[in-house]
C-alpha cells in the first residue's frame, strides 16, 4: 500500500532532460531583447494597476513579469553550486529590481493620481503567511518547469506569488516620501524571492540535478551557512508580523461584537463608530440624550465581556437632545437637536418595518426557489412562531406547501423538508403539505 502511494507522488518518473531544463533556466536567467522589453511593460502594467486600483490589471502585470526567472536561476545554481550562473542570474535580477524601482518611482511622481488604494496598501504589511504562499508557489513553479508535462500551472505560480507589484509598490513609497509604504512592499518583495529561491534550491536537489562544476566540501558548507542565514533574517520578522496580524483581527472582531451590543444604548443612539487595532482603542460617540456617568460605566463593563480592557473605549458625545443645560443655546439649536433626535428614531423605525417586510416575503422567496425543482408545487406559506413548553418558548419557522396530488413521492418531502431547514437556519422548522385534488377537465 505504502509503495503504491509512493509510486503516485514519485517526481523522477516525469522529470525533463537535466540538459534541457538547464538551458531554460539559463535562457531565463539574462534580461535582454524580449525579456528586457516584457519586464519595462510589466513595470508599467503594474503601476497604472495599482495606481487605479485595478486587480485585473494587477494580474495582468505578474502574468507578464518574467522575473521569476532570474530568481529561479539563483536558487538552482545555488542547489548545483554553479557560481557563475549564480553570478550571472544574480547580477541580472538586481538590474531588473534598480530598473523597476526607478520605473515605477518615476511614474508615481508624475503620476496626478497618489492616492494609495487598497490594492497597494495590501502590499505593505508582508507576514509569515506571505512566506508560505512565496514557498509553496515557489515548489509549484520549480516541480513545474522540471517535469515534461509543464502544463499551465507557471502563471498560476506568477500570479499567487506576485513579484511585480509590491516591487512597483515600493516606488510608490519612494516617490511619496513614505518609508513605511517602502521598507514594508519591498520587504514582501524579499519574501517572495527568497522562498522562491528556496523552492528551487529544495526541488533541485531532491530530483538530484547534476553538479556541473567543481566544488569541494567546504564551499558547499559555506553555501549552506549563507543559505540558512538568509533564511532566518527574513523569515523571523514575518512570524512577529503574522503574530500581530492575529492579534489585530481577534481584537477587530471583538470589538465589532461590543459596538454591536452598544449601538442603542438608554436613549442613545450610535452615530459613528471607529476601532483603530494597532493601537487597541475603540471610539464610540452617541447621540441623544447626555449619557450619564452610570451609562458611560455601564458600557465600559460591558466592553469587559468582549475580552476588550475598558481602558481602550473613548465615548465621546455627538448631539444631546432634550432639555440643555447650556443657557447660551438658542431656541433654533434646541429645535434642530430634536429635528435630529426624530429623524434618528425615524430611521431606526425604517430599519426595522425593513426587517420585517424582508421577513413577509420569504414564501415568495421560498416557492420562487423551489418551483423549478417541484414544478408541481403550486403555493407556499410561511410564518414564524415560538412555541412554548415547561422551558424558555423556542423559534421556529412553519412553512406549508400546496402540491397537486401525487405530485411529490414521499422522498422528495424528506428531501425538501431538509431544505428548508438549512434554508431559513432552524433545525425545528416545521414543514406540511397539502395536496390539491388534480382540476377535472370539461367534457
Amino acid at each position: 500500500m505504502i509503495k503504491r502511494i509512493l509510486e503516485y507522488l514519485n517526481l523522477e518518473r516525469e522529470v525533463d532532460d537535466f540538459d534541457k531544463i538547464h538551458e531554460n533556466i539559463e535562457k531565463d536567467v539574462i534580461f535582454k531583447g524580449t525579456n528586457l522589453w516584457i519586464l519595462v511593460f510589466a513595470i508599467f502594467v503594474a503601476s497604472i494597476g495599482l495606481n487605479m486600483n485595478s486587480t485585473a490589471v494587477i494580474i495582468g502585470a505578474m502574468l507578464i513579469s518574467p522575473l521569476m526567472g532570474p530568481i529561479n536561476g539563483m536558487g538552482y545554481s545555488l542547489a548545483t553550486y554553479n557560481f557563475p550562473l549564480f553570478q550571472k542570474a544574480f547580477k541580472n535580477f538586481g538590474f531588473a529590481v534598480i530598473a523597476s524601482l526607478i520605473a515605477s518611482t518615476l511614474y508615481f511622481t508624475i503620476s496626478p493620481v497618489s492616492t494609495a488604494h487598497s490594492e497597494l496598501l495590501a502590499r505593505t504589511s508582508p507576514t509569515i503567511y506571505d512566506v508560505l504562499i512565496a514557498l509553496f508557489g515557489g515548489l509549484a513553479g520549480i516541480v513545474a518547469m522540471s517535469s515534461k508535462q509543464k502544463g499551465n500551472v507557471i502563471p498560476g505560480v506568477a500570479i499567487a506569488t506576485a513579484l511585480m507589484p509590491p516591487l512597483c509598490t515600493a516606488g510608490y513609497g519612494l516617490a511619496t516620501f513614505n518609508l513605511n509604504y517602502f521598507f514594508g512592499a519591498f520587504y514582501l518583495f524579499t519574501i517572495n524571492t527568497v522562498f522562491i529561491a528556496l523552492s528551487s534550491v529544495l526541488v533541485s536537489q531532491l530530483l538530484k540535478f547534476p553538479i556541473r562544476t567543481l566544488v569541494n566540501e567546504e564551499q558547499k558548507k559555506k553555501v549552506n551557512r549563507w543559505v540558512s542565514f538568509v533564511i532566518l533574517i527574513t523569515i523571523v520578522p514575518s512570524i512577529y508580523f503574522g503574530y500581530v496580524l492575529v492579534i489585530n483581527e481577534r481584537f477587530t472582531t471583538e470589538a465589532d461584537r461590543f459596538v454591536k451590543s452598544v449601538s442603542v444604548y438608554d436613549g442613545n443612539y450610535l452615530l459613528k463608530n471607529e476601532v483603530d487595532p494597532n493601537k487597541r482603542k475603540i471610539t464610540l460617540v452617541y447621540a441623544g440624550n447626555a449619557l450619564t456617568d452610570k451609562a458611560k460605566k455601564n458600557i465600559l463593563s460591558k466592553a469587559l465581556d468582549f475580552s476588550i480592557d475598558s481602558s481602550s473605549v473613548d465615548i465621546q458625545k455627538g448631539l444631546a437632545f432634550g432639555e440643555s443645560n447650556d443657557k447660551s443655546l438658542s431656541k433654533v439649536e434646541s429645535l434642530q437637536s430634536e429635528l435630529n433626535r426624530m429623524h434618528l428614531l425615524l430611521k431606526e423605525g425604517e430599519r426595522k418595518q425593513d426587517s420585517i417586510n424582508a421577513r413577509v416575503q420569504i414564501g415568495k422567496q421560498l416557492l420562487a426557489e423551489i418551483k423549478p425543482l417541484y414544478p408541481g408545487i403550486t403555493a407556499c406559506s410561511f410564518s414564524e412562531t415560538e412555541i412554548y413548553r415547561d422551558t424558555l418558548p423556542e423559534k421556529t419557522a412553519i412553512v406549508t406547501f400546496s402540491a397537486i396530488a401525487n405530485a411529490l413521492k414521499p422522498n422528495d418531502k424528506n428531501k425538501i423538508t431538509e431544505w428548508i431547514r438549512s434554508r431559513v437556519n432552524n433545525e425545528k422548522s416545521r414543514v406540511y403539505f397539502e395536496m390539491e385534488a388534480p382540476v377535472k377537465k370539461a367534457r
